[in-house]
């Protein structure tokens, strides 16, 4: 018997290993990025944001909630998702033409999740773009829901300024970045994720990389300013090389805010007293949970956030494409929209592929998702 369960914890052992070198091999990909080097992280290391070998927040932020634990989250995850998680069928959407949008439109197209596109006083913006039609390394495991990939990187013209808010896979998309090369003029992101643009053949002088309040000028009377989230970063085990941002957008006729991932804190408020009020705020509303309340907002606070911003119009994204939380496909647009009816907060709520008109702040919008499973 001794030698039987010797056999058989050998046999366990020798899988664990193959697991372990299977994945430190798979993890080689260049999918995965670079974490910072030489210049870069001489230049990171000086930021303000940056202590004991991280980028940190303004505030504590644990990754889980008081009470919460890994196995709970785990368990969760596995039992304890919503019957409805994804849509059931297709989602609707429109196929607008972003080759022959006039000279004079200024819009925002959204194509579920954080990706959107802005065309505003003749310049071409695009934001987190996903277009590989998952949001993970693994693309089984999260499949962008039926009708949300209805555009493809070939629908896009030359990008004047590619956006990016984090390096995590549901924003910064190997694939799509790829793809979009030839296209982009400029990449802004926060300091530390231009390590992954240059590994993945990105020319250098393309790429603007910001810390936290600290601006550019993008000419033609385009400039942008680098704001807090309260988030993280990272696309492997190593958390926090590269900051996590949201965007201050200041166009010759526009002030917009583009917003990346973040949970509730005082950031917003500072944000709308010193770069307020906004034209439009573009806000994160679901892949929330209790569980994780301190790095993602409940949609409650989401319309919280946009009073505190100063903003005319609210625009809730980062839903309709992936299930990443436990709440049905739909529970953070139903949740937006009651508070911001309570709170008085005009809402854009386009379906994916619609066009917002910017210089409307009149223009409304139909429920659309009211009637789907």
């Amino acid at each position: 018997m001794k030698k039987i369960l010797k056999k058989i914890m050998m046999i366990f052992l020798i899988l664990i290993a193959v697991l372990v070198v299977a994945t430190l091999l798979f993890m080689q990909h260049p999918k995965f990025g670079k974490r910072p080097t030489s210049k870069r992280l001489e230049l990171i290391q000086k930021s303000a944001n940056y202590k004991d070998g991280a980028f940190q927040n303004q505030s504590f932020t644990p990754d889980l909630a008081e009470g919460a634990t890994m196995t709970k989250v785990m368990y969760q995850f596995f039992f304890g998702k919503s019957k409805r998680s994804k849509p059931a069928k297709a989602l609707p959407s429109q196929k607008t033409d972003l080759k022959q949008l006039g000279a004079d439109e200024n819009v925002v197209i959204w194509f579920g999740h954080s990706s959107y596109f802005i065309k505003a006083d003749g310049k071409t913006i695009l934001v987190d773009p996903v277009f590989s039609g998952a949001a993970s390394p693994i693309p089984a495991t999260t499949r962008a829901f039926a009708g949300a990939d209805v555009y493809s990187v070939d629908d896009f013209p030359e990008i004047d300024y590619l956006f990016i808010s984090h390096d995590h896979w549901d924003h910064l998309d190997y694939d799509t970045v790829l793809k979009l090369k030839s296209k982009v003029k400029k990449v802004i992101t926060g300091l530390g994720t231009g390590e992954h643009f240059e590994y993945w053949g990105y020319d250098a002088a393309t790429i603007i990389e910001l810390d936290w309040n600290q601006s550019a000028s993008l000419g033609d009377g385009f400039s942008t300013t680098a704001v807090p989230g309260r988030h993280f970063s990272g696309r492997s085990l190593k958390r926090n090389s590269a900051i996590w941002v949201g965007f201050v957008l200041q166009t010759p006729s526009l002030k917009l805010f583009l917003g990346g991932d973040s949970g509730y804190d005082h950031h917003f408020k500072t944000i709308g007293d010193t770069y307020g009020p906004f034209d439009l705020a573009l806000l994160e509303c679901g892949q929330y949970n209790e569980y994780w309340k301190y790095i993602h907002m409940m949609p409650e606070e989401v319309v919280k956030a946009a009073k505190e911003l100063r903003t005319k119009r609210l625009m809730p994204v980062h839903w309709a494409k992936f299930s990443l939380a436990l709440h049905a496909w739909d529970e953070p647009i139903i949740r937006v929209t009651t508070e911001a009816e309570k709170q008085n907060m005009p809402i854009v709520t386009p379906m994916i592929g619609q066009k917002v008109n910017l210089n409307d702040t009149t223009q409304t919008f139909t429920k659309w998702w009211v009637g789907l499973e």
